[in-house]
């Protein structure tokens, strides 16, 4: 599984801005400390971007 990306939801988009939390929606983070793997495009950079502040990103 060449550049694909972990992306975990490490804050609470409880009081983000509602377009901030359809995106973490999105993505498929629905629980806090939940991980998923993204193919690693512009489109997928550009979500976490957007919401650098509530995820955290690792190179798999």
């Amino acid at each position: 599984m060449a550049n694909t990306l972990k992306v975990t939801l490490v804050k609470s988009p409880i009081g983000a801005v509602p377009k901030h939390k359809k995106t973490v929606a999105t993505m498929g983070l629905t629980k806090m400390h939940k991980t998923v793997e993204m193919p690693d495009n512009a489109a997928t950079r550009g979500m976490i971007q957007q919401v650098q502040h509530l995820v955290k990103v690792e190179e798999a």
